[in-house]
Order: C-alpha cells, then structure tokens, then sequence
C-alpha cells in the first residue's frame, strides 16, 4: 500500500518577516515587503548604477520582532561556515521542525528522516567576492569556505549535519520551480518508501547588486515605481512589466499518514499531486499558449498515491507562479483557462505581488501560503492587481477569474501552486485539506 503524505510543519523566512506567525498575517493585510535599493548600505554605489531599484528584501531586526539577525541563529563560527541562503535555510526548517515537533533521537528514526532543500542558484555573493579578490590579490585571497558556501546543496548538508539526519539527502536546481520540485520529489521519497520524514523546501539569498544587473540587461525585473516599492509588483495587471528580486526561505516538514497519526502530530493538510513537465520552447520565454504550465497541472491533478484524479471543478484556489511579467503572466493565465474552464469562482492570486520573486524558494513559500490558504479557509490577496488582463496583447475576456485583490474567505477543499522556471521547467502541486479516517 503505498504511503499517504501530509504536512506537519512550516517554517518561512520572506520580506515580509522571519516565522509563520509574522508573515501569514502580513500577507493576509495586504502589506508590501518591498523595498528600494536605496535603502541597502552595503554596496550602494553598484545598486545605484542598476535601473532596477525594488527589491523584497528579508527586513533586518531582532527575531523578537519578527525579522532577522544571523546572531539569533547562529554563533559567528557557524555563520562563517554557512552562506546567507543555507541560514535562511537552516532557520525555517527550525521553526518547521519546532512547528512539528519532530527531535527524533534514535538512529532508526534519524535515518527514516531526509532533507530535500534546493536553491535556484546558491551564493552569489560568496562567487562574487572571490572571483574579486582573486583576480585584484591572487591565490591567497581565495576563502578557503569559499567551495563549500557557494555549493547549492550546502543548505540540505547543513541541516542534515546539524540534526544528524540520516536519510535520503537531496537537492533540487530547477531554477525558479525548485521550491515545488523539492517539495514534490520529497513526497515521492515517502511514497516510495525511501523515508517517513522528509524536510523540504528551498532557499535563496541573491540580492547582490550583481544579481540585478543580469536579471535588468535581461529586461526581466521592473523599472519602474521606483519611488514607489510596493507597487512594483503587479501580478496580472495592466502595468505588469517586470518580476521584483527578492530572497528568503520557505520549509516544510512532510510525513506519512502513518508515521504522523502514530505521533498524533498535527496535520495541516496533504500532498495529492505533483505534476512537472518541460516546455522544450525557449531559454527565459513561456511557450506563448502556455502547454507546459497547461501539462503540469494536469499531472498535478493525477493523484499520486495511485487513486482517482481530481476532478478541475473541484479545485478552488491557484497560487500562480505569475511573477509579473507580460509574456509569463499571460500565458500561465491561458493555461488555467484551458484546464478550469471559464470559471470566475475560481481564486487565482500570486502572492509575488506582496513579496517580489525568490526565485529558487519561490514555489516553497508559496506552497506554504498555499496549504495556510486552505487550512484556515483565507484567500491571500494578489496586491496590486487592479486592472487585470488589460495589458498591451492581452485580451480581457481571458482574464475572467477571481484574482482576490484583497484577502476573503473561503472553503477550499483542493488548492494548488505552480512555479515555472528558467530553460522551460514547470511544477506544480496539488494539496488537499485534511480530513480524519
């Protein structure tokens, strides 16, 4: 009998705060956590040679306040060891093992626990500063950290060496679909027998003036409302022209049925389809009518544990990928359409409008957003999305969901989040509310 798996522990780390209990909240008020380049210290004659001046930015300040201080997590030896994105991972898959309470202490518990955490392009910054150092110095200039902080699955190492966890150790690069493919592969390892426990998510910390410049010669990030942060991002709206760089972390604990009844956890809800296909089309651009974002919803919608499919009619919340741009908004648009029919009770909302894209750790977050969504019956709000489908090459009529420019009820049974990436990836999980047997 092949195993059920439920989720029973979040952990986020976003712009809009540090810890569940500070950013759901946020999220549902409509708050921005966006801000100008301006505003950064570090580096900031570089930021000021970028067009591009909005960036979602985890807020700097004591945890106690919901924000971040590395000294609240870690002692400066275990900082020097660890990139920013690998800590942004490490503290939310604290607060999701906390949320769980999962400290397994024998061997045979530790090595049915595996870790899962992607990044979408690691650290950056630690690339940026060596290259620096060792084309103006030399050799000796090189960190000798240097490898081991840059590496991508440095985030999975670290929280498997920290809590001696001893199954399986993956790591996901899809570019901006990692956080679902994690989250999806992770559930498959339960599935097939490989775990009981897996933590899963992804982590990004690539807000380096660097990091910008490409996304901005690339004409992917926004130029515009610069003097205007939280309006930058406008999921589905007119004045779309650009996703927002943004950086945090987003973590789950994954379980099976089973292994989280016997516990008696609690269960926030479960995991009951996980879809990815390729787009085989162009290195940045969506296929224009959106089929490979269209195949892996369908796949979504197959349950993975062997039983009936979901029936579309019955799925009533879409967290989109939808990162604010005209091509990629437009066609994962389409795609819903062509699945879900022209159904306006349908809630569409991409919470990118609040927190920018984080890239890598986008589909993480979001897919926490997306089970909170579902577990406490709350549409999170698409911000900024105040005149949908009316963009140059759209056509309005296509746009004909409840996009929730502002938080609501409602009851959802089944909800879902996609993420699409960078050389055509697509992912997308399907969740389903928890009923006891």
């Amino acid at each position: 009998m092949t195993s059920r798996v439920v989720i029973t522990g979040l952990g986020l780390v976003t712009p809009l705060g540090v810890g569940v209990k500070t950013v759901w909240p946020a999220l549902l008020a409509g708050q921005s956590g966006l801000v100008s380049t301006t505003t950064i210290e570090e580096n900031q004659d570089q930021w000021a040679s970028v067009p591009s001046k909005v960036v979602g930015r985890v807020p700097r300040g004591l945890l106690a306040d919901g924000k971040w201080d590395v000294n609240d997590h870690f002692d400066a030896s275990d900082a020097r060891r660890v990139a920013p994105f690998a800590q942004y991972a490490m503290a939310a898959c604290d607060e999701a093992l906390r949320d769980a309470n999962w400290f397994p202490e024998s061997d045979e518990a530790k090595e049915h626990t595996g870790v899962c955490v992607g990044s979408g392009i690691g650290s950056l910054e630690d690339s940026y500063a060596n290259s620096v150092a060792f084309h103006e110095k030399g050799y000796r200039r090189v960190q000798p950290l240097f490898i081991p902080r840059l590496l991508s699955n440095m985030a999975t190492g670290a929280i498997s060496i920290k809590h001696q966890f001893r199954g399986p150790t993956h790591s996901v690069a899809t570019a901006c679909a990692t956080g679902v493919h994690s989250i999806g592969d992770a559930a498959r390892f339960i599935k097939d027998g490989y775990a009981d426990v897996m933590i899963a998510g992804a982590a990004e910390a690539s807000l380096h003036p660097l990091a910008l410049s490409g996304f901005a010669r690339a004409k992917s990030v926004i130029t515009g409302f610069n003097d205007a942060p939280e309006k930058a991002s406008r999921p589905f709206d007119s004045a779309r022209n650009g996703f927002v760089l943004a950086e945090g972390s987003g973590i789950v604990v994954l379980e099976s049925l089973a292994h989280a009844q016997r516990r008696r956890a609690h269960i926030y809800g479960e995991i009951v389809g996980y879809g990815l296909s390729g787009d085989g089309h162009h290195i940045t651009a969506p296929s224009p009518n959106g089929n490979g974002a269209l195949r892996a919803m369908k796949g979504a919608l197959r349950d993975i544990h062997g039983g009936e499919s979901v029936p579309p009619s019955e799925l009533g919340y879409i967290n989109a990928h939808a990162t604010s741009t005209l091509l990629g908004d437009r066609a994962e648009n389409e795609a819903i359409r062509s699945l879900f029919g022209e159904n306006p009770e349908l809630s569409v909302s991409s919470t990118k409008g609040s927190i920018g894209h984080l890239l890598g750790a986008a589909g993480a977050v979001e897919s926490i957003f997306t089970i909170l969504a579902m577990y406490h019956g709350q549409m999170p709000p698409t911000l900024n999305c105040e005149h949908p489908g009316e963009a140059e090459g759209d056509n309005k009529a296509d746009f004909l969901f409840d996009y929730v420019p502002q938080s609501r009820a409602k009851d959802v049974k089944y909800a879902m989040c996609n993420s699409f990436g960078f050389g055509g990836t697509n992912a997308s999980l399907c969740f389903k509310k928890y009923e006891k047997t």
